[in-house]
């Protein structure tokens, strides 16, 4: 069901054309938000992600390009103001592939994409929206990051050591822009099978599960009514906080 608790803002999602971001996108859609969703590469999924986002938000627009580069970054943020308007919310939500290597494996290449998705994107994404922001004086960032940090996962350093980045860079922008009315949060969504999953081992999948005090997979809805929630007026005095959406998986 549509509500109204965003309407008159405008979202921008990056990553938004599967997975957790399409979801995101479709939530904030329904809450009534102008929703600009991002790819990529896949133009055929994401004219079918796009065709159901104008089925709940007919005010939304699509845009493609690389969330790790300032020009097209700049571009994107140009297309979406004059399409739906000026962006109010910002989720920067886009990734990449995430192998799971020994640190040997790791080479430094693959590290620096690690930082380029989770550090460089994020700070490029909020410097473009930043002016609208301070000048309106309110404007949310809702960074989605991982359960990674908490658990400090082994055969995974580069991924954790990134989200440990933004979620550092999250905390520090909370209390900067506090002062304009702009709120900086996170979600930590955790292992939420969704398609990219799709070939993982199922003993894999059960391990997991079998840790997480709740019992069950959480789902792309989950984290998308924790986004809406540091979206709206009602965590207007929120920030720089996270949400572990992980069914108990990580305490505070």
């Amino acid at each position: 069901m549509n509500d109204s608790t965003l309407t008159g803002r405008v979202a921008w999602v990056t990553g938004s054309t599967r997975g957790l971001g399409k979801e995101i996108a479709l939530e904030l859609g329904r809450r009534g938000a102008a929703v600009a969703m991002n790819f990529a590469n896949n133009s055929d999924a994401a004219a079918r992600a796009f065709a159901d986002l104008q089925a709940v938000q007919p005010k939304s627009c699509l845009v493609q390009g690389d969330v790790t580069d300032a020009a097209e970054i700049a571009r994107m943020h140009s297309e979406i103001a004059s399409q739906i308007g000026p962006v109010d919310i910002l989720v920067p939500n886009a990734t990449c592939e995430q192998p799971q290597l020994s640190f040997e494996e790791y080479d430094w290449e693959f590290f620096q994409s690690m930082l380029d998705f989770f550090v460089k994107s994020p700070a490029l994404l909020t410097k473009a929206v930043l002016p609208h922001m301070k000048q309106q004086r309110w404007g949310r960032i809702v960074h989605i990051t991982s359960e990674v940090f908490a658990l400090g996962m082994a055969r995974f350093s580069a991924y954790v050591a990134a989200k440990g980045g933004q979620i550092g860079f999250a905390r520090s922008t909370a209390r900067e822009f506090a002062p304009f009315g702009i709120t900086v949060n996170c979600v930590a969504p955790g292992w939420i099978p969704v398609e990219r999953h799709a070939d993982d081992p199922q003993e894999a999948k059960d391990g997991y599960l079998a840790g997480v005090p709740a019992g069950y997979f959480g789902t792309p809805a989950d984290v998308a009514a924790a986004v809406c929630f540091f979206a709206s007026d009602k965590a207007s005095f929120i920030t720089g906080q996270s949400i572990a959406v992980n069914g108990g998986n990580t305490l505070p």
